[in-house]
């Protein structure tokens, strides 16, 4: 896990001048790679790399980067982990076309893929997660690659004559030709997703390489697109239209087989090495499948909260225990998470509202007191069908959609005539007769959100408004356009048969890159953790969407099959539980001991002045959330997270 950055300007520097501008470009990725840093320039061309190293794999110079290839002819800077590399090496060494090896890093035997096969066929073959840039010193030309689910990021971007790019936006920003303005159009797409989708970014002409695409670039081409080398939709639509022919108990074998090749590849690592643990279905399954490979105890970390809605530690530890896993877990104030707040805009670089953003930053100093990598369970609700939001959504629409919407819109009155809380208060009344599908944890915000889309047109519009936070974003910036993305333009959607897993979909390309792995990626480089995604292994992922819906979604309860592979290692007692996200109470923090921050933040006046936001719609989302009528906090915090961003950065 490291951080890249270079510029490519037709003019050029000098050799001097170059070195010290990118070498400025990548201290600001120090934390990405603090063990070492090169730069490497071609003076004539005005191009110049510069790369930052966290250690994992060959800690000796060998692994140095920027990495010559062994023909001279490529110069690679790179970003992750090539899981397969050592299946890469005996291939090329059984072809005939390895070099003499110089050392024993992912990195050398990439250059001598690329070089023996070229570049989109050797992404073919890479499992892992990745981002780099690669400059061809022959043809002059800088290709620039993403892994397929995008777990690594990878920013781009011409500011005039200069072309910029780099794992996170600091490092463009120290370039002298960077201009920082504000795209209103990115930052309508922010209020609706509390992220910034790719392949936009916050600034005006920077942009995120999407995942599963690589970008080749020529002197001064400006118009070129990315291409991709891998399909999420194609991968979707194929495996739906050649579903798994076998038993349920073939299924259950296959996916223990896919994910324990995955794990066990990932766990490779010159390092100390964990894992997240929250007690959940995914990182349960991630762990046990650790500990079945592992000789010694895994170390695994955990972050507890008093508030009982939000405190998984309890069910992390009894997991830990049964599994005999070295466990370390650390209880926090409501004070020790409000102190990460003043940092966010700093470790996101971009405006970013995902409140669970403060207890993964805190996860993660925890495990970089013991680790350097930490594997996570990121994936299994898009692959498997978790989210709630999935059988919300159906249901919502089998049971309602014959209803005319007014009749709908009335019942939204009804549902949001109580406050989340007295909600929640009924149904723990009623939670002993309740059945455990319908034992969901803070149901009285989920039935205000509900309210909100009830007066929907179709499933989809459904869906659109379950995840979208501002449902009109533009009204509330001036002088914006909200732009079409995978979510809002019907003819990138794919083709498949079931509206769930059309949710799936949808949030495997949207949710899952752009909010959590950006979460989680952004929080641990931020301490020079890597952690590592064993449930997004591309194989993984193809297999899952050859899996039928009831193979996932049986009996009201999602990751059916995944559960089934669990059961073998963990009792399923201790794992029937309603599911819990991973935050924090921010609807009560801002109604106590954030409200004077955030209420200067959002001040009226100070909102006019900057001109970013129109204040009225967000004094009475202020108003009516510090009265306790309505919770919206998730509105809020988008713009609170804009507003401190822009204190800090603009």
């Amino acid at each position: 896990m490291c951080g890249l950055t270079g510029y490519w300007r037709a003019s050029g520097h000098s050799t001097q001048e170059a070195q010290a501008i990118v070498g400025a470009m990548a201290r600001q990725i120090t934390h990405r790679g603090p063990d070492d840093q090169g730069v490497w320039t071609d003076a004539d061309a005005g191009f110049a790399l510069a790369h930052r190293r966290l250690s994992i794999l060959d800690l000796s110079p060998q692994g140095h980067q920027p990495m010559l290839s062994h023909c001279g002819r490529y110069v690679l800077a790179f970003n992750g982990e090539v899981y397969n590399f050592a299946a890469i090496r005996d291939e090329l060494e059984q072809a005939g076309v390895a070099p003499a090896w110089r050392g024993h890093s992912d990195t050398e035997v990439m250059l001598a893929a690329i070089a023996a096969w070229g570049l989109e066929a050797a992404l073919k073959k890479f499992v892992g997660m990745f981002a780099f840039a690669l400059w061809d010193r022959e043809a002059r030309t800088l290709s620039l690659a993403r892994d397929r689910l995008g777990e690594k990021p990878l920013y781009y971007g011409w500011q005039g004559e200069t072309l910029l790019f780099g794992s996170e936006l600091k490092a463009l920003k120290a370039h002298p030709a960077f201009r920082a303005e504000i795209d209103r159009d990115a930052l309508t797409l922010f209020l609706r997703h509390n992220a910034i989708p790719s392949p936009y970014s916050i600034y005006q002409g920077i942009h995120k390489l999407p995942p599963g695409t690589f970008l080749q670039l020529h002197a001064g081409q400006k118009d070129a697109r990315p291409v991709a080398y891998w399909s999420a939709r194609s991968g979707a639509e194929a495996g739906q239209r050649n579903l798994f022919r076998g038993s349920d108990a073939e299924a259950v074998t296959e996916l223990e087989r896919l994910l324990g090749q995955a794990v066990g590849g990932q766990m490779v690592a010159d390092v100390p090495l964990g894992a997240f643990l929250s007690g959940g279905i995914d990182s349960t399954t991630v762990v046990a499948l650790m500990q079945a490979q592992s000789a010694r105890p895994v170390k695994t970390f955990t972050i507890g909260f008093n508030e009982a809605g939000y405190n998984e530690a309890e069910h992390a530890h009894a997991v830990a225990r049964h599994l005999g896993t070295e466990h370390t877990e650390l209880y926090v104030t409501p004070q020790d998470a409000i102190d990460v707040i003043p940092g966010l805009s700093a470790v996101y670089d971009e405006p970013f509202a995902d409140s669970s953003q403060i207890p993964t930053c805190l996860v993660s100093r925890l495990a970089r007191q013991h680790v350097t990598v930490s594997l996570s369970g990121d994936g299994g609700d898009e692959l498997f069908g978790g989210y709630n939001r999935y059988f919300w959504a159906r249901n919502l629409w089998r049971k309602l959609g014959w209803a005319p919407r007014p009749l709908r819109a009335a019942l939204a009155g009804v549902l949001t005539t109580l406050p989340p809380s007295s909600w929640d208060t009924a149904f723990q009344k009623l939670e002993r007769w309740l059945p455990a599908r319908l034992r969901y944890a803070n149901p009285g915000d989920k039935l205000h959100k509900a309210a909100e889309i009830l007066a929907v047109r179709s499933p989809e519009e459904i869906y659109l408004g379950l995840v979208s936070h501002w449902k009109h974003p533009a009204q509330l910036v001036p002088g914006s356009h909200e732009p079409l993305t995978l979510l809002t333009d019907p003819a990138r959607r794919a083709d498949l048969p079931d509206f769930e897993h059309r949710m799936m979909y949808l949030d495997t390309v949207t949710y899952l890159p752009d909010d959590i792995l950006t979460k989680v990626d952004r929080a641990a480089m931020s301490v020079s953790l890597e952690t590592r995604v064993p449930l997004l292994d591309h194989r993984l992922v193809e297999f899952a969407w050859t899996l039928p819906l009831d193979m996932k979604i049986r009996h009201g309860q999602g990751k059916w099959l995944l559960r089934q592979v669990l059961y073998r290692h963990v009792p399923q007692a201790l794992m029937d539980r309603p599911k819990m996200g991973f935050g924090v109470p921010i609807d009560h923090w801002l109604r106590g001991p954030l409200k004077d921050w955030a209420a200067t933040l959002i001040e009226p006046g100070r909102l006019t002045r900057e001109g970013f936001f129109d204040p009225a719609p967000i004094q009475r989302k202020w108003a009516e959330h510090q009265s306790g009528s309505r919770n919206w906090s998730y509105y809020l915090w988008d713009v609170l997270m804009f507003q401190q961003w822009q204190e800090h950065n603009a």
